[in-house]
């Protein structure tokens, strides 16, 4: 299975970000996104699972979540938070393979204790030199492993 991870859209949900989701089995947008706009256009693409971010008010919001379990197949559970700083669990105690956040716009794909620690970056508005990137995450043989995609824009 490979799930895109996208965050930090802000609302700008660009065609490159898109292109570079096309073919995965399930998206997970870690938060910021901006407008309902932008998880119906990648819900066009494959099932969206998404969290509430910082930015993200208004009545279109106010049904997402602040963090989600995602169950990838295989037994691996994902949890995903805009913001890691604020994360209430232990995940490896928990038996998460994986944490997904957003917030930082820093894209981060580390190993911690058996658990993958995940961050695609900021896929929105370019924020100081820090890239446009998203991510995917493989999920085989009970594992998660990550990859970072920068967009060329």
């Amino acid at each position: 299975m490979i799930i895109g991870v996208i965050s930090d859209t802000h609302g700008l949900l660009r065609p490159e970000a898109l292109a570079a989701l096309r073919g995965v089995d399930r998206i997970i947008h870690a938060g910021d996104i901006g407008a309902p706009d932008v998880l119906e256009a990648l819900a066009a693409l494959a099932p969206v699972t998404a969290v509430r971010g910082n930015n993200d008010r208004g009545p279109w919001a106010d049904a997402i979540a602040h963090t989600q379990v995602v169950e990838a197949g295989d037994g691996v559970l994902i949890y995903v938070i805009h913001d890691v700083a604020e994360i209430d669990v232990d995940p490896a105690a928990a038996g998460f393979a994986a944490v997904i956040a957003g917030h930082f716009h820093r894209p981060l794909n580390e190993l911690r204790d058996g658990v993958l620690w995940f961050n695609p970056g900021s896929a929105g508005p370019r924020r100081f030199k820090l890239p446009i990137a998203l991510g995917r995450l493989t999920i085989q043989s009970g594992r998660a492993t990550g990859e970072i995609v920068t967009v060329d824009v």
